[in-house]
């Protein structure tokens, strides 16, 4: 474990990094998968270090130009790059802390660097776009040192005039910006001979800060539109892009994933979604009904969202029907000491938090209902072990952690037999033996269980 310090040194603590970022596979190519907190310290170390993007553009042309390929593989780092890469991330049950998008992280990147004296080369686009970004930069951050301008024209014509120019500036930074892929395969050439310290083909970073290009405003960005923001601006050079780079490169990283996942978890899938979906259109005006009346018995919204802790120990906000008076967190802390049930998951059979229509809907297990839009988002599935709070899988025992396998559920073994009076080590018992036998059949075989458990209403309160 090596010490770095703090984005901004000075009057910051220091902070221990590891050496090495965590990653995340796409296409089979692993992403790194951390924060600009994190990573920028990283990238500003003194060893050599190369770093390129992947969108989704990109990983078109990694699919059928090898050179590209070879060239990210060999790349220190490649950091994730736009709402595509996200989605396929996802399609494997995986998420990324932070887009780590060149346009945005790359200045970041310099502003930490003109804080430690450090030097930046630009090298690339049109004459004129690389000394009209670097006079850009030089006003937005003050302290960078612009060690040096080359254009990507005739500048580049000559690689080794342009290497000695770059080494001769003493440059600790080299930003190359040739379009995808001819900067990586540049760069993956001639990376030995370069001295920097760290050398990164940012794209089109230059005519975004040129003004060359206009920028999707911040709340576009933040709300991932980006790409439909620029179709507006632009459709016919850019729709086959955005729309079509996209649609491709989210087909081939979906068979990608579906090649990865077992059989068995395709079906369970397509059983949620299409029993949610059944679900959600016979169960509407029920649901509408519900809302109403529980506004109408006491102040406060008809639903209640809460943060547990999904498959994996990612945490999601669940939906409910509120069944309780808006004051039940603040009480909770009070009422400990009469749960009914042994363990560290709190269930009173007199829970005076309840309300009148919550003892209803609680008896007919009509509150869970809202859940069926955890399941259609993918947070949920139609059977699975209840998702517990933070607060109780941190004090759950080393078996219990294993029921974080699976993707939570609806319902599950326990809620069939006997439910809230079924205790907490049992409850885990039956949880691990679904997670290790788990199957469409059996989850079938709970669904038709759970109906009956339902209309007998046993051990529900």
């Amino acid at each position: 474990m090596t010490q770095h310090y703090s984005l901004f040194d000075g009057p910051h603590a220091p902070v221990i990094l590891p050496d090495t970022l965590p990653t995340l596979s796409v296409l089979g190519l692993p992403l790194i998968n951390s924060t600009s907190l994190k990573v920028i310290p990283q990238l500003l170390q003194t060893q050599p270090q190369t770093v390129y993007f992947l969108n989704a553009h990109c990983a078109n042309i990694k699919a059928r130009d090898r050179s590209y390929a070879s060239a990210l593989a060999r790349a220190t780092h490649v950091l994730p790059d736009g709402i595509g890469v996200e989605l396929a991330a996802r399609m494997t049950g995986g998420h990324f802390e932070e887009n780590l998008n060149g346009t945005d992280f790359t200045p970041t990147l310099l502003r930490v660097a003109a804080e430690r004296g450090l030097s930046v080369f630009l090298f690339g686009a049109s004459p004129g776009t690389a000394e009209r970004a670097a006079q850009k930069l030089a006003g937005d951050l003050p302290g960078l040192r612009i060690a040096g301008i080359r254009d990507g024209y005739e500048g580049a014509r000559c690689a080794q005039a342009a290497i000695a120019e770059i080494n001769a500036s003493g440059a600790d930074i080299v930003l190359v910006a040739m379009g995808v892929p001819k900067q990586e395969l540049w760069i993956d050439q001639h990376r030995s001979a370069l001295k920097a310290r760290l050398v990164m083909g940012v794209g089109a970073l230059f005519d975004f800060l040129a003004g060359n290009v206009t920028r999707a405003p911040l709340v576009v960005r933040k709300a991932k539109l980006e790409w439909a923001w620029r179709l507006m601006q632009e459709p016919r050079r850019l729709a086959k892009r955005y729309l079509i780079g996209n649609a491709t490169f989210l087909s081939r990283a979906g068979f990608h994933a579906l090649r990865r996942i077992p059989s068995e978890t395709v079906w369970k899938r397509a059983l949620d979604l299409v029993g949610s979906g059944i679900l959600v259109a016979m169960l509407a005006p029920l649901m509408v009904l519900i809302a109403t009346l529980i506004q109408i018995e006491s102040r406060g919204p008809a639903l209640f969202k809460q943060v547990r802790v999904g498959q994996n120990g990612r945490h999601f906000t669940i939906y409910k029907f509120r069944s309780m008076y808006l004051d039940a967190e603040d009480r909770l802390a009070a009422l400990r000491g009469q749960s009914d049930r042994e363990g560290i998951c709190f269930k009173s059979r007199h829970d005076p938090r309840v309300t009148r229509m919550g003892r209803v809907l609680r008896r007919a297990s009509l509150d869970e209902l809202p859940q069926i839009f955890n399941v259609l988002l993918g947070q949920m599935s139609l059977v699975g072990p209840r998702p517990a709070l933070p607060s109780e899988v941190e004090h759950f025992p080393v078996a219990a952690q294993e029921r974080l396998r699976a993707r939570p559920g609806i319902t599950g073994l326990w809620q069939v037999s006997g439910r809230a009076d079924i205790g907490f080590e049992k409850m885990i018992d039956m949880d691990i033996a679904y997670v290790r036998s788990r199957s469409v059949l059996l989850d079938l075989f709970i669904l038709a269980m759970t109906a009956r458990a339902v209309i007998g209403g046993r051990g529900a309160y």
